[in-house]
C-alpha cells in the first residue's frame, strides 16, 4: 500500500508558479487528523486513560515529545511556544512539575513498552543546564524506560549560541543520537532584523563535533520569508549550508502574524520579501538541494538518500506527526510538558497552554491534559488516506480498501469527483486503480489532502498557515 508511486522521480519536486499561486492558499498542515482546531475542552481525560490501558494489549514501543519553553534571548521570528527568562526558580518549579507528570503518564504504560522515540523541543531545550538534564533524562529512564539497542533515536533541538563542544558530548552521553540545530539563515543583515547572530564558524564547528561525538543524523532548520533576504543573499546560505552536508534540513515559510505573536512586532514589516521573492528563493532552495543531492519528503523536509527519513518512506514506516516527518510510525506518542500533544490509539490530547495551568493541574495531581478528541471510524480512515498522501505521494485504491474493510471507489467517490480540477491542472493523476500526486502537485499536497478533510467545509481556512 505504502510503495512509492513515482519510483523513477522519488525525491524530486517541480517547481510550478502558477500551480502554486492558484493553489497556495491557506490550510492545515496535516501533523494530524483530524487537526488540532478540533480538539475540545470538553474531552474527558478518563478516555485517555481508558485508551493508553487498552494500547498496552498491542504492546507497541513509545516515542515521547518533552516540551522545555525557555530561551535566553527572543528570536523575533518566533511564534513557538517559549518563556525568554534567566529566572532559575521558574524552571525549577517547571521541572518538578514536569517530573511530576512523567510519574502520572508512566502509571498507564506496562514497563515493557521502551521508549524507542525521544524528542526535545522548545523553546530552547539546551537552556537545560547538565545536572537538570541529566536528572530529567534519568527520571524518564527510571518511570518508562528508555531502549538503547540501535533502533533508538533520540533528538534534541539545539540552540548553536547556547552549547558548546563539551556540552555536545554531555549530551551524547546522555544517549541523545540525533541533533535539530536551528540555523535559519547565515545572513548577518537577516540576523540582526530577527535578533539571531550565530557565525558559520561556530554552526561548523559543532556539526564537526557531533559527528565526532557519534551522532548519526543532523538537522538544519532554515526559514525563507525573513527581513532582509534576498534570493541572491540566501543562495550564499544555502552553499554554506550544503557544504557541511547535514544530513536532513526543514526549509520553512515564514509567516508573519504580529497580532499572534508579540515578538513579530519587533520585526520591520518594510523589510520582508515580496511574495514573488519568497517564491524565487522557494525554487531556488528546490534546485539547489536537489542538485546537491537531497530527495524532496514533502512539507519543507529534504533530506539525503540514506537518512532515516528516506529509509522509512522506502520501508513504509514514515509518518506525519507533531514533529512534521517523523519515523517508527508503529508508536503511541506521549507528549509531556506545557502545550505538549500526544497521540495514544485513536485519541489526540494536548496539555495545558499555559505554564501557570500547567502547574495548578500537577500541583492537584491531575494529567495536565486540557483538550482532546477521540477519533471516530470515519476520521480515522481519512486521516491514513491523508498520511498516504503526505507521505507517499498517493493511495492504491485496492490495498487500501483491503486495509480499511471499504470500497474505496464508493467511499470517497465524492472525494474523487473533487480531484477533477486537480487533475485537469496536473496536480494528480487519477484511474480506477490510484490516486497519484505528481512532481507538479508535490508542493501542493495539501491541497490534495484537504479533498479528504470532512471538516473544512465547516471551517474558515483562515486559521491555518499557507500553503507555500
Amino acid at each position: 500500500m505504502r510503495k512509492h508511486l513515482y519510483p523513477s522521480q522519488a525525491g524530486r519536486v517541480r517547481f510550478e508558479p502558477d500551480l502554486i499561486r492558484r493553489y497556495g492558499g491557506r490550510g492545515p498542515r496535516y501533523t494530524s487528523y483530524p487537526t488540532a482546531v478540533q480538539f475540545s475542552d470538553a474531552f474527558e481525560v478518563d478516555v485517555y486513560r481508558q485508551n493508553a490501558g487498552a494500547s498496552n494489549a498491542a504492546a507497541l514501543p513509545l516515542s515521547i515529545y518533552v516540551h522545555v519553553p525557555f530561551c535566553e534571548s527572543l528570536c523575533y521570528y518566533c511564534g513557538c511556544n517559549k518563556i525568554v527568562t534567566r529566572n532559575q526558580a521558574r524552571v525549577e518549579r517547571y521541572l518538578e512539575c514536569l517530573h511530576r507528570e512523567i510519574e502520572l503518564q508512566a502509571e498507564l504504560f506496562d514497563t515493557t513498552r521502551l521508549v524507542e522515540q525521544l524528542h526535545f523541543g522548545g523553546g530552547t531545550p539546551t537552556y537545560l543546564n547538565r545536572d537538570q538534564l541529566a536528572a530529567l533524562m534519568q527520571k524518564l529512564d527510571d518511570e518508562f524506560g528508555l531502549d538503547r539497542t540501535d533502533r533508538h533515536e533520540f533528538s534534541i533541538e539545539v540552540d548553536p549560541r547556547t552549547v558548546d563542544y563539551a556540552r555536545i558530548d554531555e549530551l551524547a552521553g546522555l544517549g541523545f543520537n540525533r541533533l535539530s540545530l536551528g540555523v535559519q539563515d547565515f545572513n548577518r543583515a537577516v540576523q540582526a532584523a530577527v535578533n539571531r547572530i550565530q557565525s558559520v564558524a561556530e554552526v561548523r564547528g559543532l556539526v564537526d563535533k557531533a559527528r565526532q561525538a557519534g551522532f548519526h543524523s543532523i538537522s538544519f532548520d532554515l526559514i525563507y520569508g525573513l527581513p532582509n533576504q534576498t534570493a541572491t543573499s540566501f543562495e550564499r546560505t544555502l552553499d554554506i549550508v550544503t557544504s557541511m552536508r547535514p544530513d536532513r534540513l526543514a526549509v520553512y515559510n515564514y509567516a508573519h502574524l504580529p497580532e499572534r505573536f508579540k515578538g513579530q512586532r519587533m520585526i520591520d514589516a518594510a523589510a520582508l520579501p515580496t511574495a514573488n521573492t519568497k517564491l524565487d528563493i522557494l525554487h531556488l532552495c528546490i534546485d539547489k538541494l536537489g542538485d546537491a543531492g537531497y530527495e524532496y519528503i514533502g512539507m519543507d523536509h529534504f533530506a539525503l538518500p540514506d537518512d532515516d527519513l528516506v529509509v522509512a518512506r522506502n520501508q513504509g514506516t514514515l509518518q506525519r506527526n507533531f514533529q512534521g516527518y517523523s519515523t517508527h510510525r508503529h508508536t503511541d506518542l506521549v507528549g509531556l510538558g506545557v502545550s505538549s500533544i500526544g497521540s495514544i490509539g485513536r485519541v489526540f490530547t494536548q496539555n495545558a497552554l499555559t505554564t501557570g495551568q500547567y502547574e495548578k493541574m500537577l500541583d492537584d495531581d491531575r494529567l495536565p491534559i486540557a483538550k482532546g478528541l477521540s477519533v471516530d471510524d470515519d476520521d480515522h480512515i481519512r486521516g491514513e488516506v491523508i498520511q498516504e498522501l503526505m507521505c507517499y505521494d498517493g493511495v492504491r485504491f485496492d490495498a487500501f480498501g483491503d486495509a480499511f474493510g471499504i470500497d474505496f471507489r464508493d467511499y470517497f467517490a465524492s472525494e474523487l469527483e473533487r480531484l477533477t480540477p486537480l487533475v485537469d491542472d496536473g496536480l494528480v493523476e487519477l484511474d480506477e486503480a490510484s490516486i497519484a500526486i505528481t512532481p507538479n502537485g508535490r508542493l501542493l499536497m495539501r491541497s490534495v489532502a484537504m479533498v479528504f478533510d470532512r471538516y473544512l467545509a465547516g471551517e474558515e481556512t483562515q486559521q491555518f498557515s499557507k500553503a507555500i
